[in-house]
């Protein structure tokens, strides 16, 4: 899985890279947990991954609370998870995950760049085939742990054999079926693991490659769908640049 890795290692660094966008798209995840499971993050083990990828991601302690308490407010927003999938500039399968409350106005925006960038957005699960869908945790390694025996603990839930180690970062991240997210969730903290990061992700399953120029035209792209507030996530099966140069 050290392929999956690097991917997502290199699309992370490019969709988190804006410290405001990235507080936004993480208050709207904590509404929607609030909603469904409550604000106490003991009871809510969705919203206490979501504390631990705000950590992760240096949001301030206050803002984590505010979101909190604006989520249990009622004029909050009732957010849906809809998906958007088409194909942009130079063949390049382009996977759009957002959080909106307003669809009208969300596919729109998303059809707007599809357009301004000469792609064609096709319907929802058309191009689903292209990108595993899976449920991403990270953890601290703790000392002496065996990691097989982990993997073989967790193979009912669809957890992956390989695996991915951060030496330096003393972290260990595994993938495993995006159904199975709340129980190996708590599988992992009832065997005292500290999760630092929970997450869903789309790992494309064919990488394209493709020049300079194109990278450059369907990056572009990206930056502007993110752009929008709707937006929390856009995948593409573009070859990361370092495989490109490797």
């Amino acid at each position: 899985m050290g392929r999956a890795f690097e991917y997502r290692k290199a699309t992370k660094m490019k969709r988190w890279g804006h410290m405001a966008r990235t507080f936004t798209k993480l208050g709207k995840q904590i509404a929607i947990a609030v909603k469904a499971g409550g604000p106490e993050p003991e009871n809510n083990p969705t919203l206490r991954a979501l504390i631990a990828n705000c950590k992760r991601e240096n949001m301030p302690k206050d803002n984590v609370d505010r979101a909190i308490k604006n989520a249990m407010g009622k004029d909050q927003s009732d957010y849906k998870d809809v998906t958007y999938e088409g194909y942009g500039p130079h063949g390049i399968a382009v996977f759009v995950d957002t959080l909106t409350d307003n669809t009208t106005r969300t596919v729109a925006d998303v059809r707007s760049i599809f357009n301004k960038f000469s792609g064609n957005l096709g319907t929802q699960g058309s191009l689903s085939f292209l990108f595993d869908h899976k449920c991403v945790f990270t953890f601290k390694k703790k000392d002496g742990i065996d990691m097989d025996e982990l993997i073989l603990d967790l193979i009912d839930y669809g957890v992956e054999d390989e695996y991915d180690e951060d030496e330096e970062a003393g972290e260990v991240t595994i993938y495993g079926s995006p159904t199975s997210f709340s129980d190996i969730q708590k599988h992992l903290e009832a065997d005292g693991f500290e999760v630092t990061g929970a997450e869903f992700t789309r790992i494309p399953n064919d990488l394209k490659a493709v020049t300079p120029e194109e990278r450059a035209t369907i990056e572009k792209m990206v930056d502007k769908l993110e752009e929008f507030e709707d937006v929390q996530t856009v995948y593409t099966n573009m070859m990361p640049e370092e495989d490109t140069e490797a």
